[in-house]
């Protein structure tokens, strides 16, 4: 027995309720978000057991599918036992299953029995994780990191056959001041080499920026609530704000290729109004309601009295054929109450359409009152009470498209309404008015409106008696009860009468058309893909601009494969599409070439399943690749009468094409969950249709307009941080650890370090740790209003370009560059200077003894220095904090050696750096050989970017020198302040 407000504690079979007619409420907020009232109810033959006595006298046996993680999926089935009697079978759907992790609401007890517990509950079974994206940013990241393994083992070898073949000559294996005992000559050779290439790879370990993932994984973290904290991605309306479910992908928000969006929902408000039904041919539009009255505007002449007749058939079916739930509330604004208790009440109901439907049949006369011990009432024109049994109910699914309900009115007739969309229905009606309700339905399509049409058909008691044998052999199988139950609609939804067809419109969202242009001019391809129709989804997508005037729309779709073999179809569009873009590189196939011939194609699910469709000798066909050479040549593409199954198809198919780009999908309702798990990243609306597409993505946003800012400007922000962090981590390793290499050919490869342990411990800890994480949060190398005027500027990061090969080696390059300048720098530096047999370099001129941690610690400030520098000349966004940590690393490091070499510390076993820094700093040479060497060092990456920005600037690099020259000299670049009123789109530099 589970009370009001308790939650579920295991997966429990609904017995009966304290409720009279066997019903429930429930929450499954904890399980996918939604906080709608979810209705289920109890086994028909077992309602009537309320109290524990009863429930103690039930004799049933229950059978069930094996433990599954599909929250909306049961099969089983129960036997009730009574006396002697053969036992009642009844099936067991989801809707006679409460959900472990549910909440019971608006009921004050329910009794049921557990099927599934612990670990085998559906809450427990989705507890499993989901597959692990990976950016692309990640991925370069171990590909560089293997690089320089491969470069640590190299100087490891390197260094060991050096260090053999320098002791081969006489008297340096054994120096007088270092004999070997007898033990160390008789050691095995290839045993000393071993340890002495395992010595080298401890030596030279610190060029793995085994830190850097650390910083990495702060950076994401950290850097995720700039999303959160977005206030202008907050939806006052609906008091929603963005979520971010997985930091991993930040930076892959700024390297998206291609957007796979819905439309119902996601480009669209999905907030359904009523506009018109046509009738036996007869349109009716609906006006306000006035004094209790509807206007009705009748377009057409009146229908005769047979058109009468069906038109009241028409808005019974629309009134009964629905999954819609009346709730009573006096709170609930609007003309529609209930006659009886003169409440108001308000529909609910899961999908937004219904409800559209049902106020607006009401504003033409019929009102739907409410479903009550399997009888279901409805007041006609009449005012007058119309109540009729619900004898069967045969749901809707996204591959029928349609639902069926069949009723018994007072006269005892049987009637089957079913409703759906116009290509499941019309291929069933043999009567009626088809030609004009087409005519009708496809108009309403053309201007952007969502169209339903509602057929019927009569029952004798013979004919509901053999479907209802049907229905329940159907529903009561434990194998394949799915398919039995499709195969058992099919044979029943057939022969009907064609009633008419509605139309609801579904605005677009404010700002998706902007969004949607903005894309595109950042080199992002947008797809729509959604399950309407293809004039529904073709207008909307012209309403958000996908499509212009001068799109020329290449069709693959039921309609033409009548007419063509898909054979012929596919290679007329090649020759049309592929001869204009011949000449097209690489870049140009993932859309972000501006020169390109707009096309735009359109595709139906039907047409999709033929071009997926594999050989029947299991290859994949080869339509497959000719359909992805037209789709990466089109600047845009309409997916129409899509099921869930087939968006993921879509998504995939261009996630593993030959270039590999980066998709995204976004959308709201759990139809979509299947691509935005599939996509790189995935996006979920907070939408009307509940939370699962939230709950299953990687970010969540209020709207659709807000995907903008989220790729345009965070994810370029991110992008650009993330790979300079990533960049400079390796460059600052290898100007750490190349001048230990080099000094190993000065020490007889000894494996004598060059830095002290101190500073080697907090090189990469302390020194040089907060400048580059604080760069990685906060730098802006343009201001956010430039990036959201000017979209084009996206298109300089596409590709990877900031972590590309080229990129990477330049960096590299650098480090080794640095590392000669401050090894050999500081060595050559004094050139009057001999080096003694002890090791020491005199210097003859200042009469100061440089020894081994004195020449090691020059080079480590010159490179502290010059890295840390380094850092502030590649900033663009100076802030308080950025100051702060970069010269006060540079103090830190300052102030730390002082103390270090200083003072004798006691707990220490050495003190060879006693005194070695104020030493070094008390000399005149040591003095100009920093400023020099930092000098030199950076003297080429300056001119490197200042003969750039000069010769061959990027898009990007244009901005910032306008920027420049129109801001004032001492004004720091600002988020909220723009450097650049309007600047134009320019092309990517190659």
């Amino acid at each position: 027995m589970v009370k009001e407000d308790e939650t579920f504690p295991c997966d429990l079979i609904f017995l009966s309720s304290s409720r009279v007619d066997g019903t429930c409420h429930v929450t499954t907020a904890s399980l996918d978000g939604e906080s709608s009232h979810k209705t289920h109810y109890a086994v028909q033959d077992t309602k009537g057991f309320r109290t524990e006595e009863d429930i103690d006298s039930l004799h049933a046996t229950i059978e069930c599918e094996q433990p599954q993680p599909d929250l909306y999926r049961f099969v089983g089935r129960i036997n009730v036992y009574s006396d002697l009697n053969d036992p009642v079978v009844r099936p067991l759907g989801s809707e006679n299953l409460l959900l472990r992790g549910a909440t019971l609401k608006n009921t004050e007890k329910i009794f049921g029995v557990a099927i599934y517990t612990g670990m085998e509950t559906k809450m427990a079974l989705n507890y499993q994780s989901k597959s692990q994206k990976r950016s692309a940013v990640e991925k370069s990241m171990n590909v560089f990191l293997i690089v320089y393994l491969c470069i640590l083992i190299s100087k490891a070898l390197i260094n060991t056959v050096m260090k053999y073949v320098w002791q081969s000559k006489p008297f340096q294996d054994e120096p007088w001041y270092n004999q070997k005992t007898e033990a160390e000559r008789q050691r095995n050779l290839l045993l000393r080499a071993f340890t002495d290439f395992l010595a080298f790879m401890v030596l030279f370990n610190y060029i793995i920026p085994v830190s850097m993932y650390v910083t990495v994984e702060m950076q994401k973290f950290l850097g995720s609530y700039f999303i959160t904290w977005d206030e202008e991605m907050f939806d006052e309306a609906t008091g929603e704000g963005p979520l971010v479910n997985t930091s991993d992908l930040n930076e892959e928000l700024g390297q998206v290729e291609y957007v796979f969006t819905d439309k119902t929902g996601t480009l669209t408000e999905n907030n359904m109004e009523f506009k018109e039904c046509c009738v036996e041919g007869h349109v009716y539009v609906p006006h306000a309601i006035c004094n209790g009255e509807a206007a009705i505007d009748m377009i057409d002449a009146s229908p005769g009295a047979g058109g009468r007749e069906r038109e009241e058939l028409f808005f019974r079916a629309i009134c009964l054929c629905h999954t819609i739930q009346v709730k009573d509330d006096d709170e609930v604004d609007g003309p529609r109450k209930s006659p009886d208790s003169g409440k108001r009440c308000a529909y609910i109901s899961s999908s937004p359409d219904e409800v559209a439907l049902v106020e607006g049949i009401q504003r033409l006369g019929f009102r739907y009152l409410r479903l009550k011990d399997n009888y279901m009432e409805l007041q006609n024109r009449d005012s007058d009470i119309e109540r009729f049994e619900l004898l069967e109910i045969l749901s809707f699914d996204s591959v029928r498209r349609r639902m069926s309900v069949i009723v018994r009115s007072a006269t005892g007739e049987i009637y089957l309404f079913c409703k759906g969309a116009d290509s499941s229905i019309f291929p069933r009606v043999i009567e009626g008015k088809v030609d004009q309700i087409r005519s009708r339905v496809e108009r309403n399509a053309v201007e952007g409106l969502r169209t339903l049409c509602v057929a019927y058909k009569r029952l004798i008691q013979e004919e509901y008696e053999g479907i209802y044998k049907l229905l329940q052999a159907a529903k009561v199988a434990l194998q394949d009860r799915e398919r039995k139950l499709a195969e058992a609609y099919e044979q029943i939804e057939k022969d009907l009468i064609l009633l008419g067809a509605t139309a609801v419109e579904d605005r677009l969202q404010e700002k998706a058309a902007d969004t949607v242009e903005a894309l595109q001019k950042a080199g992002v391809k947008v797809w729509v893909l959604t399950g309407d129709k293809v004039e529904t989804a073709a207008a909307a997508c012209y309403a958000c601009k996908l499509f212009r005037r001068n799109t020329q729309l290449l069709e693959v779709t039921t309609k033409r494969l009548e007419e063509q073999s898909l054979h012929d179809v596919l290679f007329e569009l090649s020759k049309t599409i592929l001869h204009c873009s011949a000449s097209l590189t690489r870049d140009n196939f993932s859309g972000l070439s501006a020169d390109m011939q707009d096309y735009g194609l359109i595709i139906d699910g039907a047409a999709l399943s033929l071009i997926m469709k594999p050989r029947e000798d299991g290859s994949s066909s080869n339509y497959r690749q000719l359909f992805l050479d037209i789709c990466r040549n089109c600047s845009a593409v309409l997916c129409c009468r899509m099921a869930p199954l087939q968006k993921a198809q879509i998504v995939k198919l261009i996630k593993f094409s030959k270039e590999h780009p980066i998709t995204l999908a976004i959308g709201d309702g759990a139809n979509d969950v299947s691509m935005i798990l599939e996509a790189h990243v995935g996006i979920g609306i907070i939408g009307k249709e509940g939370r699962q597409a939230a709950r299953n993505s990687d970010y969540a946003i209020p709207k659709f307009k807000h995907l903008k800012k989220m790729l345009l400007v965070h994810g370029h922000f991110y992008y650009i941080r993330i790979s300079e962090l990533v960049q400079y981590f390796f460059y600052k390793n290898v100007c750490f650890i190349f001048p230990q290499f080099l000094y190993q050919f000065f020490c007889g490869f000894s494996q004598q370090t060059l830095y002290d342990t101190a500073y080697l411990t907090l090189y990469n800890i302390s020194f040089t740790s907060l400048p580059i994480l604080l760069y990685s949060l906060m730098e802006q190398h343009v201001t956010m209003d430039t990036l959201k005027r000017d979209p084009a500027l996206y298109r300089d990061i596409a590709k990877n370009a900031l972590l590309r090969w080229r990129v990477f080696i330049y960096w590299t390059f650098l480090g080794v560059f640095d590392a000669l300048v401050f090894f050999f720098g500081a060595y050559f530096m004094f050139e009057n200077t001999t080096v003694t047999s002890n090791g020491q370099i005199v210097t003859t001129n200042t009469h100061m003894v440089f020894g081994n941690w004195t020449f090691g610690t020059l080079v480590f400030t010159v490179m502290v220095f010059t890295v840390t520098l380094k850092l502030a000349l590649d900033t663009h966004y100076w802030t308080w904090i950025n100051h702060f940590v970069i010269w006060g690393s540079l103090l830190f490091y300052v102030v730390f050696s002082l103390l270090w070499g200083g003072v004798i510390w006691p707990f220490l076993s050495y003190q060879r750096m006693y005194y070695v820094f104020i030493q070094m700093l008390s000399s005149g040479p040591a003095w100009l050989a920093i400023v020099l060497l930092v000098a030199v060092s950076l003297l080429p990456d300056v001119l490197k970017k200042v003969l750039c920005r000069q010769l061959w600037p990027s898009a990007t690099e244009r901005v910032q020198r306008s920027s420049s020259r129109r801001a004032p000299a001492d004004a720091a670049p600002s988020p909220d302040r723009p450097l650049l009123t309007d600047p134009a789109p320019r092309p990517r530099r190659e």
